[in-house]
């Protein structure tokens, strides 16, 4: 499996970015997969995930984003996306994507339990 994030860049506070993460070896949708953040000097924190299909689907969100970022798959491309919007300069971080087969529920905004991961995207916010 290998994942390929993209999108980030830099933005203004308030303005919008799309990050994506490619997955190949398998259809996206047999994954859970999971978006994730490290800004500098602080531990990689959970962002937003997506079960895979067989466990629902469902879809969570840290506190600190619920309401801003949503995340989303596309099956035809394979994709996930992770649409930020009214971003702050706190949003500042390398944002990663990653992936994981058998990933339990309540396992889902843990960083380690995710098996595979993608390189970061750096997203910086700033006026």
């Amino acid at each position: 499996v290998q994942l390929q994030a993209s999108g980030g860049g830099l933005v203004q506070p308030g303005g919008s970015l799309r990050l994506s993460c490619a997955v190949s070896g398998r259809p996206v949708s047999s994954y859970t997969t999971g978006w994730f953040r490290q800004a500098p000097g602080k531990e990689r924190e959970f962002v937003a995930t997506v079960m895979r299909r067989t466990a629902g689907g469902r879809a969570t969100y840290a506190d600190s984003v619920r309401g801003r970022f949503t995340i989303s798959r596309d099956n035809a491309k394979n994709t996930v996306y992770l649409q930020m919007d009214s971003l702050k300069p706190e949003d500042t971080a390398v944002y990663y994507c990653a992936a994981d087969q058998n990933l339990i529920l309540s396992s889902r905004t843990i960083p380690h339990e995710y098996d595979y991961w993608g390189q970061g995207t750096q997203v910086t916010v700033s006026s």
